[in-house]
């Protein structure tokens, strides 16, 4: 059997506000399919970048009666909704949601329906299972039942930063150089990066009309648990993890403890833990049969972490999140990723809006450091770049280059330039020794007859030492950054002073 032509199909997507479906649909378009999002709330679709490019479509899979209208004209429909974390009765939510799903998209004739599910470990029977993966299981096989074919694609661990899986696994390794774990440390997983479920995905769409089947998605890599907080405080720059498996820590007792640690919600963390007490590893690769791999071959674990941690990469952490541009890679976050996705990302904003032109304050921030000091407790700066000197740092003694200009590259004291929009954004990069990454931002924009100033210190911690540091000088920030945005918008216009 080959695959289907090559054509523009209409795709259906559930789970668009997700952290799949957020990641799918603008891999869709690029293909030239027409994509409708089925949402229940319309508006959370407001911060995507592709949001003008997509129909929407009000519902709700666990509602039959909204799912009709939604399914007009389409060819292919994608299930990425599961109920995970809604409570102790998210199996008998999830199976109604896919008998609606299944029987709308039977009475609308579909081509095919495309579910992402879990790795299902090989030989368990389902009442062996755990709640988690037994749900994911019984979806699939319902969606099949349904009249309409049916691609499963099972996955296990997926790599990618707002993935809840890699996100436990993150903040685990992240705070806790040393740890007490469960026995399920242990257990061989088999991992997939985002970026190849996401090729997948896209390709399972124009699979033989006749398939009707799941199948095992993986990486090359196959390790523990262990073995993937090791490598992954490795590449995130961490000293190696002391870990010590105990037999008394249940799945349920370790759920407890992860979510203590970690800011995965608790009613997300407990099924995946009680999941790991599961080997997963794919079975089969039957897939390839009809779609290739990727043409760079499959995600190692290391390369996919390192994707997952673009974040922090550059000062990108200070833009992206904000960006109107499509994601630079399939890994990188989104607006639309819950907040304890994408590891910690600490702020201090300020906001001042003041009557002086953008020229004036601007003229003010382009000056700022060296001789002309920092405009905030001068104490409060001249200690900091003294306990930097004593470890070893650059101080405050570098001063910078001109006294009024800058340029990208510019030393200004313990920071440097990294990015100017001359009239609108200097961000700075902390040089200081610190356990983590900072950056100062200074930007203005019009704002009626004035201007609007806006300030922000961002901090991305390195380990528990990262996020104490943080919050041992968060009581500071009030008087040193507050006194910061003040003094330098009332120095563009001292009318403002008040």
């Amino acid at each position: 059997m080959d695959l289907e032509p090559s054509r523009a199909l209409r795709c259906l997507v559930t789970g668009a506000t997700g952290y799949i479906g957020g990641r799918l649909v603008p891999e869709l378009l690029a293909q030239g399919h027409a994509v409708r999002c089925l949402v229940r709330e319309p508006g959370r679709l407001r911060d995507q970048p592709w949001r003008a490019e997509v129909e929407t479509a009000t519902g709700d899979v666990t509602r039959p009666e909204t799912l009709p209208a939604a399914f007009q004209d389409i060819d292919v429909a994608y299930y990425l909704v599961h109920s995970l974390g809604t409570g102790p009765s998210f199996e008998t939510t999830d199976r109604e949601a896919a008998r609606a799903f299944g029987a709308a998209a039977a009475a609308a004739g579909l081509r095919r329906i495309v579910y992402l599910g879990g790795l299902v470990p090989r030989n368990v029977p389902p009442t062996g299972l755990s709640p988690h993966l037994r749900s994911r299981a019984e979806v699939g096989r319902i969606l099949r039942d349904s009249g309409v074919p049916t691609t499963e694609l099972r996955a296990a661990v997926i790599i990618g930063s707002g993935s809840a899986s890699f996100e436990m696994l993150r903040h685990l390794t992240d705070r806790l150089p040393a740890m007490v774990t469960p026995r399920w440390v242990s257990t061989r997983i088999q991992p997939i990066a985002v970026r190849d479920v996401l090729h997948y995905l896209v390709a399972a769409a124009r699979l033989p009309a006749a398939l009707n089947r799941s199948f095992d998605i993986g990486g090359p890599d196959v390790l523990t648990y262990e073995e993937m907080m090791q490598r992954y405080a490795r590449i995130a720059g961490l000293r190696r993890r002391v870990i010590v498996p105990v037999p008394v820590l249940t799945p349920r007792l370790s759920s407890h403890w992860v979510g203590l640690v970690t800011p995965v919600p608790n009613s997300i963390a407990r099924p995946l833990v009680e999941s790991l007490r599961h080997e997963v590893v794919c079975g089969e690769h039957d897939l390839a049969r009809w779609v290739p791999d990727p043409p760079a071959g499959l995600t190692g674990f290391d390369r996919a972490v390192a994707l997952a941690l673009r974040r922090i990469k550059d000062a990108e952490v200070a833009t992206r999140w904000s960006s109107a541009s499509l994601p630079g890679a399939p890994s990188d976050p989104l607006p639309t990723d819950p907040d304890w996705a994408g590891g910690s990302l600490y702020q201090d904003v300020k906001e001042r809006r003041v009557t002086a032109a953008p020229d004036a304050v601007w003229q003010v921030i382009e000056g700022i450091g060296g001789e002309n000091g920092w405009y905030s407790f001068p104490l409060a700066w001249a200690l900091r770049g003294w306990l930097d000197r004593l470890v070893g740092g650059v101080g405050l003694r570098r001063g910078r280059r001109d006294p009024a200009r800058l340029r990208v590259g510019d030393s200004l004291d313990f920071w440097r330039v990294e990015e100017i929009e001359p009239g609108r954004l200097l961000r700075l990069r902390a040089e200081m020794r610190l356990p983590g990454l900072a950056w100062l931002e200074l930007s203005v924009e019009p704002d009626g007859p004035g201007s609007c100033y806006r300030q922000r210190a961002l901090f991305h911690p390195h380990g528990l030492a990262g996020h104490a540091y943080w919050w041992a000088v968060a009581p500071f920030h009030t008087v040193v950054f507050g006194g910061m945005a003040r003094n330098i918008t009332e120095r563009a216009h001292p009318a403002d002073r008040g």
